[in-house]
């Protein structure tokens, strides 16, 4: 699993950190990752979020996370802000390992938790390619 290049036209540069000026008022989820013997589990750092507004969608082997928050959101005159729960989009590339049909997730304790299952080995088709 890797994020996609295309973040950097929302101001991600693929393996960095900058940011395009433009994209500072979107927040930006902590995602971490980690690989079992039958999944990746993907854990979205986002509390004070509610459930019914994230989005998780698979085009492709492209997964976008996304979260927009309510409209009626109060909006404060802040003192001092050093945390958001503004709205996000992340997008990760998925390899051909991952069965895209059973991706589950849920909102536990303000993190996201989604678990994307391996294909079983068994499964997995391969293709010899002729050469011309």
């Amino acid at each position: 699993m890797h994020y996609n290049k295309s973040c950097a036209a929302k101001g991600e540069q693929y393996g960095g950190s900058h940011r395009h000026l433009s994209y500072r008022s979107m927040q930006r989820a902590a995602v971490n990752v980690y690989k079992t013997t039958t999944s990746y589990e993907m854990l979205v750092f986002a509390p004070g979020r509610i459930k019914e507004h994230f989005s998780i969608d698979v085009s492709g082997k492209e997964l976008t996370i996304s979260y927009t928050p309510p409209t009626d959101f109060p909006r404060f005159e802040w003192v001092q802000r050093e945390y958001s729960r503004g709205g996000f989009v992340r997008t990760f590339l998925l390899n051909e390992s991952m069965d895209t049909t059973r991706i589950t997730a849920k909102y536990v304790d303000g993190v996201l938790q989604v678990s994307l299952p391996l294909i079983e080995e068994e499964n997995i088709q391969k293709q010899e390619i002729p050469i011309s």
